[in-house]
């Protein structure tokens, strides 16, 4: 897949506070998945909203070690994961994650303002034993994603992986399920989003817990 042609410098959107802001929740919670050997190496992306309108999403920077990252080490994209000259940071362009337009789209279908990729064992065993969906209920946890604890059942999308990401969200868009705040990818890893960093940092440890439990069961 070709690199996406960067957008047109414009006018900044972003500030320098705005960028120091996303990029310490993203070290942030980087670092506390990383330390629980969710973003292994440089794996898994995360992406924050920094502008809803134009968007303007702030993304880990690319072939970095998710445990180490420093606040300026991100790269601002608009609505098609596309990065922005006008709104990075000084110093060397970094690079985005070629999963940066998969981000965008989350965020366009969804209007969360987080999108956390990670790429946890689970997910992946989970995703190969039910390709057609992870089916859980009568679980207390299922409380933390906005679900009932009894009598709901809640399936978790499976969607085959791709390296284009039009075509990947496009499969994303098809499967997601009203309600369930996460879709996993197989042979990948999972893509989870909330409301604000906090509801999306919880969301996976939530599904992360449930996948733990089905797998082990």
């Amino acid at each position: 897949m070709s690199s996406p042609t960067p957008a047109s410098a414009g006018s900044p959107v972003v500030t320098a506070a705005d960028r120091a802001a996303a990029g310490t929740v993203l070290a942030r919670e980087a670092a506390r998945f990383a330390a629980l050997g969710w973003m292994r190496g440089t794996s898994g992306n995360l992406s924050v909203v920094i502008s809803p309108d134009p968007v303007r999403l702030a993304v880990t920077a690319s072939g970095l070690d998710k445990g180490e990252l420093g606040p300026d080490d991100l790269v601002v994209v608009d609505s098609a994961g596309v990065p922005v000259p006008a709104d990075q940071g000084p110093g060397t362009p970094r690079k985005p994650s070629a999963e940066a337009a998969l981000h965008a789209r989350v965020v366009a279908l969804t209007d969360a303002q987080a999108v956390f990729h990670v790429h946890t064992l689970q997910a992946v065993l989970a995703g190969a034993r039910w390709p057609g969906g992870v089916e859980l209920s009568d679980m207390e946890m299922l409380k933390g994603i906005g679900r009932s604890a009894h009598d709901d059942k809640v399936v978790i999308p499976v969607i085959d992986n791709s390296q284009d990401m039009a075509e990947l969200g496009d499969r994303l868009e098809a499967a997601m399920v009203e309600g369930v705040p996460a879709v996993i990818v197989a042979s990948h890893g999972m893509y989870v989003w909330g409301k604000d960093p906090l509801q999306a940092r919880h969301h996976v440890e939530i599904i992360q817990w449930l996948l733990e439990y089905k797998v082990a069961t």
